[in-house]
């Protein structure tokens, strides 16, 4: 690749892993395989076809598939094949006809939400331009033409949605992680799915996520038990791939053990320094870095590790090969969607975040399309003296009257005293707020917040963004019409500190050890717990997945009942699945630790399990 492809100043995914020493946040965390299970390159993956005459490479959006169709074609005449490749992309619909059949999902000219698509990958396609794909007859015998050579023929039928075709032969399947598709996106390299070229960024984006991951999602969940080869292609020039058995397997694995997803980070307008000095292998030439996503899986990949190689695919396939092992008692409301995010937002010397609430549950699936609502909490991982959560309505809040402030700043461009109307509490470590739908809320200046939710990340309504435009110089959209029909203004003064305050209570402890439970909001399905010991604990999933982070400490080790050991380090997130059933964290330092813990509530209300 010549040409700036991708537009990020986090690195590319090395082909080997470095472990970190004990203490130190690993940017890489892969799980383990036997030797030899990952091989490199697009030779070894040209040795690997060349016995084969009919080959079906499907993949994910955003592919090159250009480049590894040129790549690919050399290493294989380099083995004596001579390829005959067919672009499934020519039996696509006119991009007027995908255009016309989308757009009822992208909500007109709003410029962040849509509502979630209800077709698959197959009405992308004309289904007999898709019928008229043949494979040679001839593929895998000596070729006529280089009689006098050992070569031999092979048909590809190569490109999003390949498999649709319903060939019979080897099939590989090339995924890339969600946050390449967007830096790729942010460079223009890439289009949406039946587009030609490319739109501006946070337009793609909005048609990635409403439209695109969710038919490209389902084609995969359907493809996964046939995959015969799981292609990495995140790195254009190297890819790493390793048997769609191995890939099954070692997904098998990881849903009755542990697994930590791969974490990447982004700058934004009011993002802070504690990211950057706690984890200095990152970039440092960023003005600041405000979020980690740590743990939200829509987005997140998985790495696995064979002898130090790495390849990574997205975290839909463990939900496709193991969700009911994953989330135990919790799978049949949640399905594929696991359920629990884990991010950090830092504020550490950057600004406030925007003063903002989120959707209703009836409201986030009428308009949206999604099945559950982003009920959130802050826990305070760290802060500076003096730091602030505004959460919740002042005692005499006046609705008319914030409703009067937020128009004139929308037509004047006037401050706000949010102080007039919005409730402010002191924030201190170890801290937890909770959020549920509805809520007004923003951190403020000077924490490190470790956000403890609900997985739906996009469905914010901001209302008021101090006056400050976002990184590429441009004001951020505000829903304050939106906002107002999910506010809860009877959330305020004295409320706000008896229901929206964790109030931490000891609710078992042994020799050396405590568990305190942090009770959530009712609204919240998920609970919080932390442990608190000095050499180790022992305890039980209890039919829920066990969603970890390091809060205090220098690092934990996890031994699972399934013979797995792991170490992770201070900051980092990890989970135990359901079907782990009993596991132990020993401490790995010197000085006494603290683990926070979510986990599903045994028992959802009415409104809950509607």
């Amino acid at each position: 690749m010549d040409t700036p492809w991708r537009k990020t100043t986090q690195e590319l995914l090395p082909t080997r892993h470095v472990a970190t020493p004990a203490g130190q946040y690993d940017l890489y965390p892969g799980f383990p395989l036997e030797s030899g299970k990952i091989e490199l390159g697009y030779d070894a993956l040209a040795q690997r076809l060349a016995g084969e005459s009919r080959v079906i490479i499907d993949g994910y959006g955003g592919v090159f598939w250009d480049v590894l169709r040129a790549r690919l074609d050399r290493a294989l005449a380099q083995q004596g094949v001579q390829a005959r490749w067919l672009d499934v992309a020519q039996a696509l619909r006119s991009p007027a006809a995908i255009e016309a059949m989308v757009a009822p999902f992208l909500g007109g000219d709003d410029p962040i939400f849509g509502t979630r698509f209800t077709g698959k990958l197959a009405d992308f396609f004309d289904a007999d331009r898709l019928a008229a794909f043949r494979p040679d007859d001839h593929a895998g015998r000596r070729s006529p033409t280089f009689a006098k050579s050992r070569t031999s023929t092979m048909t590809i039928l190569y490109g999003c949605g390949a498999a649709l075709a319903g060939w019979e032969g080897t099939l590989v399947y090339v995924d890339l992680p969600k946050n390449e598709v967007q830096f790729r996106a942010r460079a223009g390299s890439i289009a949406n799915l039946g587009v030609a070229r490319p739109d501006a960024p946070k337009a793609m984006y909005k048609r990635f996520y409403f439209v695109d991951w969710v038919a490209l999602n389902r084609h995969k969940a359907e493809l996964l038990p046939a995959i015969d080869l799981i292609v990495d292609g995140q790195r254009p020039d190297d890819p790493a791939f390793m048997a769609g058995d191995d890939l099954r397997a070692g997904l098998a694995r990881m849903s009755r053990n542990y697994f930590r997803v791969r974490p990447w980070f982004e700058p934004g307008p009011w993002g802070g320094q504690w990211i950057k000095e706690k984890i200095p292998q990152l970039h440092q030439d960023v003005p600041n870095y405000a979020w980690s996503f740590e743990l939200i899986t829509p987005e997140n990949g998985l790495l696995f590790e064979s002898h130090g190689r790495l390849l990574e695919v997205s975290f839909d396939f463990l939900m496709f090969r193991g969700h009911r092992a994953v989330l135990g008692d919790g799978a049949d409301r949640f399905g594929y969607e696991f359920p629990i995010r884990f991010d950090f937002l830092d504020t550490m010397d950057g600004g406030n975040l925007s003063l903002q609430c989120h959707p209703r549950p009836e409201f986030i699936r009428r308009h949206f399309g999604e099945t559950f609502t982003q009920d959130e909490t802050y826990y305070i991982l760290d802060c500076k003296p003096g730091a602030r959560v505004y959460l919740g309505f002042q005692e005499d809040i006046d609705p008319d009257a914030f409703r009067g402030e937020l128009a004139r700043n929308l037509a004047e461009g006037s401050e706000i005293d949010v102080e007039r109307f919005v409730n402010v509490e002191a924030a201190h470590k170890h801290d937890l707020f909770l959020i549920p739908n509805g809520t007004i809320h923003c951190s403020g200046a000077d924490n490190m917040v470790l956000e403890i939710s609900a997985t739906p990340y996009i469905f914010t309504f901001k209302m008021y963004d101090w006056m400050r435009l976002d990184l590429d110089g441009h004001p951020r959209p505000l829903n304050i019409e939106r906002a107002f029909q999910n506010l809860y203004f009877d959330r305020k003064g004295e409320r706000v500190r008896e229901e929206l305050i964790a109030k931490p209570y000891l609710l078992r402890e042994g020799p050396g050890w405590q568990l305190f439970h942090l009770p959530t909001h009712p609204e919240h399905f998920y609970d919080v717990h932390r442990f608190e010991f000095s050499h180790s604990v022992e305890a039980d999933t209890d039919g829920s997945c066990q969603v970890m982070s390091l809060v205090e400490g220098e690092s934990v080790i996890l031994e699972t009942a399934g013979g797995m050991r792991q170490r992770f380090n201070y900051a980092e997130t990890f989970v135990v699945p359901a079907a782990a059933d009993r596991f132990r964290l020993i401490n790995g330092g010197e000085q006494p630790v603290k683990v926070v813990k979510a986990s599903i509530k045994p028992t959802l209300s009415a409104e809950e399990t509607r």
